[in-house]
């Protein structure tokens, strides 16, 4: 949750304000610590800024994690292409196939997590 907006800066120097709001961020942890690291990492909010949702973790709280163990982030926004796409870009500089890995979550907007045959497990 995002209490107050917040300015992002984007690929290619772009700047923009973020508003206040319900967020989900779709992204992997491939790198050193596999998932409980990158969770650790997302729920600490005195990091130095590494990726874009850094930015949002400092800001806010993170209320949880849905985990799709050898899941596609691609594919769970894909599934998620009902909820509105705040910031073009944002979580995505590096992906060819999205427009965005951060999607807003408005309040009465209800979730069916795509599984593509994944067990997902919820974390507070």
């Amino acid at each position: 949750m995002l209490p107050a907006p917040i300015g992002v800066v984007l690929p290619h120097g772009r700047d923009v304000l973020l508003p206040a709001g319900r967020y989900l961020y779709a992204g992997s942890a491939r790198g050193p610590g596999g998932m409980r690291a990158r969770l650790a990492r997302h729920q600490r909010a005195d990091k130095t800024p590494h990726w874009h949702i850094d930015l949002l973790t400092m800001a806010g709280t993170m209320a949880g994690a849905w985990i799709f163990p050898g899941g596609d982030e691609c594919a769970i926004v894909a599934g998620l292409g009902h909820l509105p796409v705040p910031l073009p870009g944002f979580g995505s500089s590096d992906c060819r196939r999205c427009v965005s890995h951060l999607l807003a979550w408005p309040d009465g907007i209800g979730i069916d997590l795509p599984d593509g045959g994944l067990a997902s497990k919820w974390l507070p």
